[in-house]
């Protein structure tokens, strides 16, 4: 039983690719991160060298992987018991994640984590995944249509997302090289009223069985009028028109509107992440 720790994205990707990619729900965010990695290079998310590790049990099989995208925390498969609790032990030993920024993973796993990392941790996100069940049209309707977003929204969707990061605590950009992927299969989508664009959505490629639809965004002004509903909607109807049969999101436990709006349109919860970070 032992971790193999490397900045080698290839010898990750060979090692923990099909252990990961068994679990396309779970792992969906492990799943898109390392699709962007080896589709656009390892600077995908920054100019810091991405690490990634994998667990091997006692049968010689690779049964879970970890990534770190810095600025980003090290983001956690599902794991074993016994791998994150050898993990714990990792940190104090381990060069690679002497400087880790935090860990995003299923919440007893970043729980064990926190209490073995020999340092006041915080939580700064818990997220909740949930999948579509069965979707179901907003109620009322919202006034306006929707359209996919093009390259002459280049402007409008950085804007946007730079707000949308600064709202979540997301670190870093919004990232062009990000948006243009999106938009060159379709998606981003925009809701439209009276001719001008009000909210967006967008959702990842299909990965094995699954996509996930976000970010959603609304700006201030224009929320309560039903538009992320209307544009959340459209995006799920086109992740499975695009090939996926498990369609997913994150949300933000702190949020109740979101989460709100995603069980009325069909989602139902599937399990929570918490983000632990130092304090």
């Amino acid at each position: 039983m032992t971790w193999t720790f490397t900045t080698d994205l290839a010898a990750y990707a060979s090692a923990a690719g099909p252990a990961v990619a068994a679990r396309p729900v779970s792992n969906t965010m492990m799943l898109t991160v390392t699709d962007a990695l080896l589709r656009r290079g390892t600077g995908a998310y920054g100019g810091d060298t991405p690490f990634f590790g994998w667990w091997t049990g006692p049968d010689g099989a690779v049964a879970g992987g970890l990534l770190c995208t810095p600025p980003f925390p090290v983001l956690l498969a599902v794991l074993p018991e016994e791998a994150v609790r050898e993990l714990g032990v990792a940190l104090a030993t381990e060069p690679l994640l002497a400087g880790a920024p935090g860990f995003n993973a299923l919440r007893p796993a970043a729980e064990a984590l926190a209490e073995a990392w020999g340092r006041p941790t915080r939580i700064a996100e818990e997220l909740r995944l949930y999948r579509l069940a069965g979707l179901a049209a907003p109620d009322p309707a919202p006034a306006g249509k929707v359209r996919p977003a093009t390259e002459a929204d280049l402007p409008l969707l950085l804007e946007w997302l730079t707000a949308f990061n600064a709202e979540a605590g997301v670190p870093g950009k919004a990232s062009e090289t990000f948006l243009r992927d999106r938009i060159s299969y379709g998606g981003i989508l925009l809701w439209e009223h009276a001719g001008a664009p009000v909210s967006l959505a967008a959702f990842s490629r299909t990965i094995g069985s699954a996509a996930r639809v976000g970010p959603v965004y609304t700006p201030p002004e224009q929320r309560g009028r039903g538009y992320a509903a209307g544009v959340t909607h459209a995006a799920s109807e086109a992740a499975y028109a695009a090939g996926a049969t498990e369609v997913l999101l994150f949300t933000d436990l702190a949020n109740p509107t979101s989460n709100g709006i995603y069980l009325r349109l069909g989602y139902t919860p599937v399990e929570d992440r918490a983000e632990i970070v130092p304090a």
